[in-house]
């Protein structure tokens, strides 16, 4: 485990990461503190737990969007590899079905 800080808003944290980790949990702790700059910019007169957990959910409907995108995704790939088999299939059954 690699010992990093991270700096969101302003203020330092202490991650203990693995090594091949370092670079993600960088670039996601930058992603964290651009979109907490983001809301508290936007709603300067609210106090930072209401800005922390709207930022929060903001990037956890993020995610759900993205899990359902690559779910979507899945399934439309699942079905061209079932239309795949079946053309190879129906291509087997016609070759073995063909006279020497």
């Amino acid at each position: 485990m690699k010992a990093i800080k991270v700096t969101i808003l302003g203020k330092q944290y202490p991650l203990r990461v693995e090594e091949s980790e370092e670079e993600n949990m960088v670039r996601i702790a930058r992603y964290v503190d651009e979109k907490l700059r983001q809301y508290k910019k936007e709603l300067s007169k609210q106090p930072e737990s209401t800005v922390m957990v709207l930022t929060a959910l903001s990037i956890a409907e993020e995610l759900f969007e993205e899990r359902q995108k690559n779910k979507e995704l899945n399934k439309k790939e699942d079905r061209v590899l079932e239309d795949v088999n079946r053309s190879m299939q129906k291509l087997l059954e016609q070759i073995r079905s063909e006279p020497a």
